[in-house]
């Protein structure tokens, strides 16, 4: 496995292996089971897998944040090769925006400005579409797989890069949990053993909502008030619990195609997103994606 810092590096280390099927995997370090499941897919569906690390400071609205984002680049390049990982691009802010950098992507409109976006705000939407099309223009994959735990993530990915037209597929994988069913993040290490125990009512409340999905109801408001049950017998504060259009994000009142039970909690000082997707169309509900099953 090899470990490159600059574009150029990178670009010529790939350029033999152009036409083989290149995956790609982009992250912010700090690699846990979910991240290393991206790498085995994309190892199983690629010739040439390719991780990025880079902890991107555009992203985050709160400095308290990004300072206490962990960074672990020894033990998550032990573990990229062990997934299958062929190269590992860890660039520097600087490489990442050089100095007169002055290009900002912007992708408008309710995919930005509800959930993450009414929260953290448009710079946050701007920062994370900047940094993933500056990373697949110099990797230039054929594919670049993200975990569906951050699902606002992906549609906003997917919609920009059909507006830019870059040739990528982009592939979501599913939620990947601990036993007990907490979706895994790197923020997770960031908890208490007791904010570990709170945090596990987040999936349980959206088992709940699922419960009540599969049993017919299809108002959004009486789902969402499942969850907020849970989360408020609990004592845990959410910013949002919302359920939205699985691909445009809009609003809805009663559920009648894919739709997003997206939240956002926070335990502690430690803010958390999870979501599940809610299809009339799957009988045994939830079955694959985003299972708590």
């Amino acid at each position: 496995m090899r470990i490159v810092r600059t574009v150029a590096e990178l670009r010529a280390a790939l350029e033999p292996h152009r036409g083989g099927g290149i995956g790609f995997v982009p992250t912010m370090g700090a690699l846990h089971e979910g991240h290393l499941s991206l790498l085995r897919a994309a190892a199983a569906e690629n010739e040439t897998v390719v991780l990025s690390i880079f902890v991107n400071p555009t992203q985050f609205g709160e400095a308290a944040d990004l300072d206490a984002y962990p960074r672990t680049e020894e033990a998550d390049v032990e573990l990229a090769a062990l997934a299958g990982t062929h190269i590992v691009f860890a660039p520097s802010a600087a490489e990442m925006y050089p100095a007169g950098f002055a290009t900002t992507v912007s992708v408008h409109g309710a995919l930005t400005s509800t959930l993450e976006g009414a929260v953290r705000g448009r710079s946050h939407f701007d920062g994370v579409a900047t940094v993933v099309a500056t990373l697949l223009l110099a990797v230039g994959p054929d594919r670049a797989y993200f975990g569906a735990k951050d699902a606002q993530q992906v549609v906003v990915v997917r919609r920009m890069v059909t507006d830019l037209r870059i040739p990528v597929e982009i592939v979501a994988r599913p939620t990947s949990r601990d036993a007990d069913g907490l979706a895994r993040s790197s923020r997770n290490a960031r908890l208490s053993a007791e904010e570990r125990r709170l945090a596990a009512v987040i999936p349980r409340s959206l088992r709940a909502a699922q419960d009540a999905f599969a049993s017919g109801i299809r108002n959004t408001h009486r789902l969402t008030s499942l969850v907020h049950e849970g989360l408020t017998e609990a004592g845990l504060d959410h910013e949002y619990v919302r359920i939205v259009d699985a691909d445009s994000l809009e609003p809805l009142t009663d559920i009648a195609r894919p739709a997003l039970l997206a939240l956002a909690v926070r335990v502690g000082q430690v803010r958390l997103i999870d979501n599940v997707v809610l299809d009339p169309g799957v009988d045994d509900r939830i079955a694959l994606e985003g299972s708590l099953r």
